[in-house]
C-alpha cells in the first residue's frame, strides 16, 4: 500500500510536469508513460481499480494520476489520440467509480482530485461541442449513416420507396427523423459533435422504441409531428447551459469553496454531470411526452423547449449530491405536467417583476428625492409610487385592447369568473367567436360576433356593436394580451 501511494504520486508528477526532463524535449507526459502502458496492458485496469481503494490516500493519488493523463492527452495536438484514450477509460468503468466517490462519505478527503475530474469532464464536453460535424471524417460519416440505418428505412411507411427493384430513397430521408433539411450535417452547428453523439446514443440504445416513435409520428399531420432530431439538439443545448459547461472551473476558487465554505460544500460537486448521456435520454423522452400531452405543433417547439429547461432546472438542479441517477430519471419521467405549468407561470411572473423593476425603482428613487426636497411624508411617497405603477400597468392594458383579439363565445365567462385555470383553457371547439377592439379615441369597445375565426382581423369599421363598458369576454383576456410590450 505504501509503495503504491508513492508510485502513483511520482507518476502524476511526471505526467503533470513533463518539461522538467530536458533529455526528451517536445515529449508530453502521456507520451513518456505510453511505452510502459503498452508494455503492461493491465496497468490502466489496475489504475482504475485503485481509485475505489479503501485507503483514501491511494485512491486520491490514483485519481490524480488519471486526471494528469486525461489533461495531458486532451491538450495534445494529436486529434486521434485523445478520443481513443478517453473511450478506453470509460470502458474500464472510470465514470462509474468516480460517480460513486462523489456520492460517498469520502468526498471530503478526495475533494481536490474529484473536482479536477469534474472540471476535465466539462473540458471534454466543450471539446466535443467545438468539433464541427464533418462528413469527410470517417467517424462522423459513420455516425450519420448509422442514424439512417437504425431508423429501419426498409420497413413500410418508414420513408423509403419500396417498389421492387428500387433503391431510391424517399425525398424526406432526413426530415422524417426530425431534421429541418435534407443536409443534416450543418444542423449540428450549435451543438457540434456533442449533439451528434447524444442523438446517436439515444437511437442506438433504444432502436425499437425509436422506430416505433417514427412510425407513430408518421401517422400525425405534418405540422403536428415532433421533430425528434431537432428536439435532441435542443436537449443537448439545455443540459450544456444548465451545467455551465462553457464556464471554466478555476481550481483555486474550487479549493476555496471546498476548504472554506462548508455550507456550500455539496454544491461544488455535480455527480449527475458524469451521467450526461442518461440525462439527455431522459430529457428527450420528456420533450416527446410534453409534445404529445400538449398536442403541440411546429410553432410550439420553443414553448416545449422552455418547459424542458424548467424541468431540468427543477429536477437535476435541485437534486442533492447523494441522489441516484435512477431516481432522477424516474422523477423526470413522472413529473406532473400541471405542476410544470405552474412553475412556468411563477417564473414568468418573476421575469415580469425583473423587467418592470428597473422602471419602478427609477420612479421610486425619483419620488424619494422629490419627497426629501419637499419634506413630504412617507405616506405621500407611497401613494405617488402606487399611482405611477397603476398608470404604467393601465397603459399596457390599453395598448393590448387597441390591438384587438378574438374570444370564444362557447365559454361561460359570467359563471366562471375568477383566475384562469387549466379547466378554463380546454381545447373544446367554440360555437362562435367574438372580436373585440378598443376605438382609437379610447371611448368605446367595438365588437362583433362571427361564426368562425378568420385569419385576417376585422377592420374597426366592420364591428357594428359598441359599448362603453367591457363585454364579458374581455374579463378573461388571453395570455398574450396580459403581456406588456416593454
Amino acid at each position: 500500500m505504501n509503495v503504491n501511494r508513492g508510485a502513483m504520486s511520482v507518476l502524476a508528477a511526471i505526467i503533470g510536469h513533463p518539461h522538467h526532463r530536458n533529455s526528451q524535449p517536445g515529449v508530453t507526459g502521456f507520451q513518456r508513460l505510453r511505452p510502459a502502458v503498452d508494455a503492461h496492458p493491465q496497468f490502466l485496469p489496475m489504475l482504475v481499480e485503485k481509485i475505489t481503494s479503501a485507503d483514501h490516500a491511494l485512491c486520491a493519488n490514483s485519481l490524480q494520476l488519471i486526471n494528469s493523463l486525461m489533461r495531458d492527452v486532451i491538450s495534445s495536438e494529436e486529434d486521434t489520440e485523445w478520443p481513443k484514450f478517453i473511450k478506453q477509460l470509460q470502458e474500464l468503468g472510470v465514470i462509474k467509480s468516480v460517480y460513486g466517490l462523489m456520492q460517498s462519505s469520502a468526498v471530503q478527503d478526495l475533494a481536490h482530485p474529484l473536482l479536477e475530474f469534474q472540471s476535465l469532464t466539462k473540458v471534454l464536453l466543450r471539446k466535443w461541442r467545438e468539433e464541427k460535424v464533418d462528413l469527410e471524417k470517417p467517424d462522423h460519416r459513420r455516425a450519420i449513416r448509422g442514424l439512417h440505418v437504425a431508423s429501419s428505412p426498409e420497413k413500410p411507411g418508414m420513408g423509403v420507396d419500396n417498389a421492387k427493384g428500387s433503391n431510391k430513397h424517399h425525398p424526406e430521408k432526413w426530415r422524417r427523423l426530425g431534421f429541418d433539411t435534407e443536409s443534416p450535417a450543418w444542423e449540428f452547428d450549435a451543438t457540434g459533435f456533442l449533439g451528434l453523439m447524444d442523438f446517436t446514443d439515444f437511437v442506438y440504445k433504444n432502436e425499437d422504441g425509436f422506430q416505433k416513435l417514427l412510425l407513430e409520428q408518421s401517422a400525425e399531420p405534418l405540422e403536428q409531428r415532433c421533430p425528434i432530431a431537432r428536439a435532441s439538439l435542443a436537449v443537448t443545448s439545455v443540459l450544456y447551459e444548465h451545467f455551465e459547461v462553457d464556464k471554466s472551473d478555476d481550481r483555486d476558487s474550487q479549493r476555496y469553496v471546498v476548504l472554506e465554505s462548508r455550507s456550500n460544500f455539496d454544491r461544488a460537486f455535480r455527480p449527475l454531470l458524469l451521467h450526461w448521456s442518461r440525462l439527455h435520454t431522459s430529457g428527450l423522452n420528456a420533450f416527446i411526452r410534453l409534445w404529445k400531452a400538449a398536442e403541440a405543433g411546429v410553432e410550439d417547439f420553443e414553448k416545449i423547449e422552455e418547459l424542458v429547461r424548467i424541468l431540468i432546472e427543477q429536477v437535476v438542479g435541485q437534486a442533492p449530491r447523494v441522489k441516484e441517477i435512477k431516481d432522477v430519471e424516474e422523477e423526470i419521467a413522472d413529473f406532473d405536467c400541471q405542476r410544470l405549468r405552474e412553475l412556468q407561470m411563477e417564473l414568468l411572473e418573476l421575469t415580469y417583476e425583473d423587467a418592470w423593476g428597473h422602471h419602478l425603482r427609477y420612479v421610486h428613487m425619483s419620488l424619494i428625492c422629490s419627497a426629501r426636497s419637499k419634506l413630504t411624508s412617507s405616506r405621500q411617497v407611497r401613494d405617488e409610487l402606487n399611482h405611477e405603477a397603476l398608470q404604467f400597468v393601465k397603459e399596457q392594458r390599453i395598448r393590448c385592447l387597441l390591438q384587438g383579439a378574438w374570444f370564444p363565445q362557447a365559454m361561460n365567462y359570467a359563471a366562471d369568473a375568477g383566475p384562469i385555470t387549466n379547466k378554463s383553457l380546454n381545447r373544446n371547439v367554440p360555437s362562435s367567436w367574438r372580436y373585440v377592439r378598443l376605438s382609437h379615441n379610447r371611448r368605446y369597445l367595438h365588437y362583433a360576433d362571427f361564426d368562425a375565426k378568420t385569419d385576417q382581423e376585422p377592420r374597426l369599421d366592420t364591428l357594428q356593436e359598441k359599448s362603453e363598458s367591457i363585454p364579458p369576454p374581455c374579463l378573461a383576456l388571453p395570455l398574450d394580451l396580459h403581456r406588456p410590450s416593454l
